[in-house]
This record gives structure tokens, C-alpha cells and sequence, in this order.
């Protein structure tokens, strides 16, 4: 997948071209509207993600020039501005989505994999599951061998995670911005402890062991330690 993110602020634009490109995307950037729009004009991408205020071209006329040339690719818009008013004229511009500023990674990720998932009419499944562990998304619900197990709030979306990154590594880092929307501290052990409790519901009464520790890394949902 193919996103051009086009912002001015540096900090920023690292600090999204980071995190895509950790969510396994291809991700380009540039930094004014006039830019932005002659790569959007001449170039195929998958969805952009655009600021309003822009140095050379203000979102808002990138958006129009866009859906006056017929280009039809989603656009989440990036804008410090937060009234209703100013959201919705984004939206009636031809954003497919409004973000502000200053806004989690996380709640960043999802948006875009909605927008994605909307574009290309994939639609979300309503079960995940991997060997004989299986979630129910719509009920809440988790099973193991057909046996069903009680999980708190927070253990089922730790769970759901995993099982979104089923045979990948998943740090405290990512676990902390997905499942909890915390910027990440070191000195606390909350992952750890929701691990520990997570693991002895998944794994106790089983023989073989789901989710494993990666020693100084995260976390992996997998069949063995090989």
C-alpha cells in the first residue's frame, strides 16, 4: 500500500513516516501543497493523508483540484483546526476523514486501515482465530478447543492484537499505543502484568503454548518457541 502524507511540520511528518513504514506500508512525503498536489496528479497512490494549513497550496484547494480531476483516492485530513464547522467543510471539500491534531499513532493506523478497507470494499472480519484459540469480535467472546474463556476488557483487546499479528513481534512500545492509546513509559509494567494474567488463561491448561516472550523485544502469538 502506497500513502503520500503531505505536511510541513517536520516532527510531524517523522513521526508518522516512522510509524506507517512500522505498519508495513510505503509511505511518501512532502512538504507543501503545490507539491503535494502535482505528485497526487501524476502519480498512483492508495490514500493520502493531507494537512490543511500548507505552505504554496491550502489542503482544502489540493482536495478540490483532486475531485475536480476526477482522482478518487481517500484523503484523511491532518488540521489543528477542531471546531465542528471546520471539520465538516473538510469533509463537504471531499476529505474521506478528519483527524486533530495532536493526535495517538494508534487511533492515526486505524483510520487509515478503515479508509483502505472502505476504498477496496474489504470487509472487516467478525471472527479471528489461529490453530484452536478463536475471538469472537462482535460478541466479545474468546474460545480455546471449543472451551469458552472469561478475559477482561483489556485481556480480550490484547488478544485481538496478537491475533491481528499472528507469527509477528509486537513490542511494549506498540502494545502500550494499540491497546492501551498511552504514550509509552519504561518504568511501568502494565503490559507485563496483562501479559502474565493473559497467558495463564490462553496457555495454563494447554499443552502446547500460544503466546511467547521474545527476550527484549515484545511479544508473538505462534505454535512453539522454534
Amino acid at each position: 500500500m502506497r500513502i503520500l502524507l503531505v505536511e510541513d511540520d517536520q516532527l510531524i511528518a517523522d513521526f508518522i513516516q516512522n510509524g506507517m513504514k512500522q505498519a508495513g506500508y510505503i509511505i511518501d512525503h512532502v512538504d507543501d501543497g503545490e507539491k503535494g498536489l502535482g505528485v497526487l496528479l501524476h502519480d498512483s497512490y492508495d490514500l493520502a493523508i493531507l494537512d490543511l494549513m500548507l505552505p504554496g497550496l491550502d489542503g482544502l484547494s489540493v482536495i478540490d483540484r483532486l475531485r475536480r480531476e476526477k482522482i478518487r483516492l481517500p484523503i484523511l485530513i491532518l488540521s489543528a483546526k477542531r471546531s465542528v464547522d471546520e471539520r465538516v467543510d473538510g469533509l463537504r471539500h471531499g476529505g474521506d476523514d478528519y483527524l486533530t491534531k495532536p493526535f495517538s499513532f494508534s487511533e492515526l493506523l486505524a483510520r487509515v486501515e478503515s479508509l483502505i478497507r472502505r476504498s477496496q470494499n474489504i470487509t472487516e472480519p467478525t471472527t479471528l482465530s489461529f490453530q484452536d484459540l478463536s475471538i469472537d469480535l462482535l460478541a466479545r467472546t474468546a474460545r480455546r478447543a471449543g472451551t469458552k474463556i472469561e478475559l477482561q476488557p483489556k485481556e480480550f483487546a490484547l488478544l485481538e492484537y496478537l491475533l491481528r499479528n499472528v507469527g509477528n513481534v509486537v513490542s511494549k512500545t506498540m502494545i502500550m499505543e494499540r491497546v492501551w492509546d498511552y504514550n509509552f513509559d519504561p518504568g511501568t509494567n502494565v503490559v507485563e502484568a496483562r501479559m502474565s494474567k493473559l497467558r495463564e488463561k490462553i496457555d495454563k491448561d494447554f499443552q502446547v503454548s500460544l503466546i511467547h516472550t521474545v527476550r527484549g523485544v515484545g511479544y508473538v502469538l505462534r505454535g512453539s518457541d522454534a
